[in-house]
C-alpha cells in the first residue's frame, strides 16, 4: 500500500512538473516574443526618427537655398529696374535731340530754298549745302541710336517682367519673318536667319511652318545681331523640322 502511494505521489509530482515546464515554456515564449516586438518597434522608431531628422535637415537646406535664390532674384530685379529707367531716360533725351536735329534740318532746307530764290551767291549756297548734309548725317546717326535704345528698353522691359509676373509672354514684331538655317535633331535646337537687328528678343516664341502647316514651336535662347538660336519646345514638335522652314511670331505685338 505504501508502495502504491509512493508511485501515485511520484506520478503526481511528474505531472505537476510537466505542467510547470509547459507553463514556463509558454511564458518564456511570450516574453521572448514581447522582447522581439519591442526591439523591432524600437528599431523602427529609431529609423523613422533618423528619417525625420534627415527630412528636417533637407527642408532647412532647401529653405536656405530658396531664401538665397529669392535674394538674388530681387537683386537682379532691382538692377533691371535701374537699367530700364536709365535707358528710358536716354531714349527720351535722344528723342529730344532727334526732334531738335529734325527742326534744324527743316530750317536749313527752308533757308537754302529762300537763298536760292533770292539769288544768293553760290559759295554761300554751298556752305548751306554742307550744313544741311551735316545735319542730315547727324539725323541719321540719331535715328540709329534711337532704334538701338528702343530695342534695349524693350529687352530690359521683358527681363523685368520675368521678376514681377508669371504669365508674361514676350511679344515680337507682327511683321517679323525668318527661316531656319540649321537644325540639330539630337539636342532639338535650331539657328534662325534673324536676330536683334530684325527685332528678335530673348525668350520670344516662334511658330515653325512649312507649306502653310504648323511643324513646331521654338523659344529663342540666344540673340545675335543677325541670327539667333532657339530650342524646340517639348510637346510642340508636330513633325520633323528642316532647313528652310519658315518662322513667325507666336505672340505678335499688336
Amino acid at each position: 500500500m505504501t508502495r502504491i502511494s509512493l508511485i501515485v505521489a511520484l506520478i503526481a509530482a511528474l505531472a505537476v512538473g510537466v505542467v510547470n515546464i509547459v507553463f514556463v515554456k509558454d511564458k518564456i515564449h511570450t516574453l521572448t516574443t514581447d522582447r522581439d516586438t519591442q526591439r523591432s518597434a524600437k528599431t523602427q522608431a529609431q529609423t523613422e526618427r533618423a528619417a525625420a531628422i534627415k527630412e528636417r535637415d533637407t527642408a532647412k537646406t532647401e529653405l536656405t537655398q530658396s531664401k538665397a535664390e529669392l535674394a538674388d532674384a530681387k537683386t537682379e530685379r532691382d538692377k533691371a529696374v535701374a537699367t530700364a529707367t536709365q535707358q528710358t531716360k536716354k531714349a527720351d533725351e535722344l528723342a529730344d535731340k532727334l526732334a531738335k536735329t529734325t527742326q534744324e534740318r527743316d530750317q536749313a532746307q527752308t533757308e537754302l530754298a529762300a537763298f536760292r530764290a533770292l539769288g544768293i551767291p553760290a559759295d554761300q549756297v554751298g556752305s548751306l549745302n554742307r550744313k544741311l548734309k551735316d545735319t542730315q548725317e547727324a539725323l541719321g546717326i540719331a535715328n540709329e541710336e534711337k532704334m538701338v535704345l528702343i530695342r534695349t528698353v524693350t529687352r530690359l522691359t521683358n527681363e523685368l517682367a520675368k521678376y514681377v509676373g508669371n504669365d508674361y509672354v514676350v511679344k515680337l514684331r507682327a511683321d517679323l519673318r525668318g527661316k531656319i538655317l540649321l537644325v540639330d535633331p539630337k539636342w532639338d535646337f535650331v539657328i534662325l536667319n534673324i536676330g536683334e537687328n530684325q527685332g528678335v528678343l530673348p525668350d520670344g516664341e516662334m511658330l515653325v511652318s512649312r507649306d502653310g502647316k504648323l511643324v513646331a514651336k521654338v523659344i529663342v535662347r540666344t540673340v545675335e545681331k543677325n541670327r539667333c538660336i532657339a530650342n524646340i519646345i517639348p510637346g510642340w514638335k508636330l513633325g520633323e523640322v528642316i532647313e528652310g522652314d519658315e518662322v513667325t511670331p507666336a505672340h505678335p505685338a499688336s
